[in-house]
């Protein structure tokens, strides 16, 4: 069926080159019978070649296109507090993707989230009517994307290619795309752009992490299990199939994605309030490529460690994932940095939860089996200070 599109789409071009030679002779031969010069066909245009620096997480403004995100459509769902709108966006070449602003009925200028969930997942949530409906309440706009190399940007792609093969490339251009959807959103006028912040999840941590070190207009970044650590994460992660580790074990594909490791650029955070949530047993990312993480995170940092999966569920509901940076972005509330204080105090336990399984919740943990609990263990999730 590809196939015979690209025959199709070829056999346009071939008539519409045909058709123009023919004009073109055509109109040369009526000049020559009149008497009056050759029409001059227009110089070769040379087209300027893309060329993006995925060495950096600072964008480059001028290599991109200027056309702005084009609506594709609105969504008026009856009796709900939302209205949701589809941009196409085509920034670069070969990677169109969707972006999805999400915003309150009847509120005017509200705060702004921005959320990016973890490879592989796409953006089933941005179009899930009951999802939208609680990420809105309250008053908060939500624009949701996805990262390069991801769900519905591999339409143009190599199908061997995903996140992880592409990794440079994927954290680079999903960073500058963060920043250029920050550009957009600020020439609507209908956003609270002074009030902004950013939900990542996983691989979307990541890019949060890369993003607030080079742009302070997030004031609020809320971090759920960021990858990062990029050489143990590579070595141990289970994103990674085992059979298909070695190649990125090679020191050129180390070399090229070490610049983007999250455990370089979180102390650099521009944030006025960040929050890093990490799930002890998770699949996704070792427990010792977290602790660097944690390691890493500035004084004024929120840190939250839970003993599994289960411990994290016990606290946080899923559809109330929003509520802290939601505080954070609250109307009136000024965002005035905290600095001074030990950070010990900010870095909370939550004790593993040991109990029949609960719901899994997307890349935050293992759904581990039940076990019985140490003596020592304990069925509490109220955390404890570190």
């Amino acid at each position: 069926m590809q196939v015979r599109r690209w025959i199709f789409a070829g056999g346009f071009c071939l008539l519409g080159i045909l058709l123009l030679s023919r004009t073109c002779a055509g109109q040369q031969a009526e000049n020559k019978e009149k008497g009056t010069a050759p029409v001059e066909l227009p110089a070769k245009v040379t087209v300027k070649a893309f060329h993006e620096d995925w060495t950096t997480p600072t964008l480059d403004r001028g290599i991109f296109s200027k056309e702005p995100p084009q609506l594709a459509a609105r969504d008026l769902i009856p009796n709900a507090g939302f209205i949701r709108e589809r941009y196409f966006v085509n920034w670069r070449p070969k990677d169109p993707f969707d972006l999805y602003v999400i915003r309150p009925k009847g509120v005017a200028k509200p705060p702004v989230i921005l959320t990016l969930y973890s490879f592989p997942d796409d953006t089933e949530n941005f179009k899930n009517n009951a999802w939208c409906e609680a990420a809105v309440s309250h008053g908060y706009a939500v624009v949701g994307f996805v990262s390069a190399v991801t769900g519905h940007r591999i339409r143009y792609r190599m199908t061997k290619e995903w996140f992880v093969l592409d990794m440079q490339e994927s954290l680079a251009t999903t960073t500058h795309d963060v920043q250029l959807i920050l550009d957009y959103l600020g020439t609507r006028g209908d956003l609270d752009m002074k009030h902004v912040g950013m939900f990542g999840v996983g691989s979307g941590g990541s890019v949060a992490i890369l993003a607030s070190a080079v742009d302070p207009r997030l004031v609020a970044v809320d971090l759920l299990g960021p990858w990062g650590d990029w050489s143990k994460w590579l070595a141990e992660s289970k994103i990674v199939p085992d059979g298909e580790r070695a190649p990125f074990q090679k020191k050129e594909f180390l070399d090229g994605v070490a610049p983007l490791d999250p455990v370089l650029w979180l102390p650099k955070s521009q944030a006025k309030a960040l929050r890093l949530q990490n799930v002890r047993r998770n699949a996704s990312i070792p427990d010792s490529a977290q602790e660097k993480l944690e390691a890493a995170a500035p004084e004024f940092a929120v840190v939250n460690q839970f003993g599994n999966g289960r411990a994290f569920l016990s606290v946080q509901p899923p559809f109330a994932t929003l509520d802290w940076i939601k505080e954070q972005l609250k109307p009136g509330n000024r965002l005035v940095r905290e600095s001074g204080g030990e950070k010990s105090v900010k870095v909370h336990f939550y004790r593993a939860v040991e109990k029949p399984a609960e719901p899994k919740w997307p890349n935050v943990g293992e759904a581990a089996q039940s076990v019985t609990p140490s003596p020592a263990a304990s069925t509490n999730p109220k955390p404890k200070s570190e």
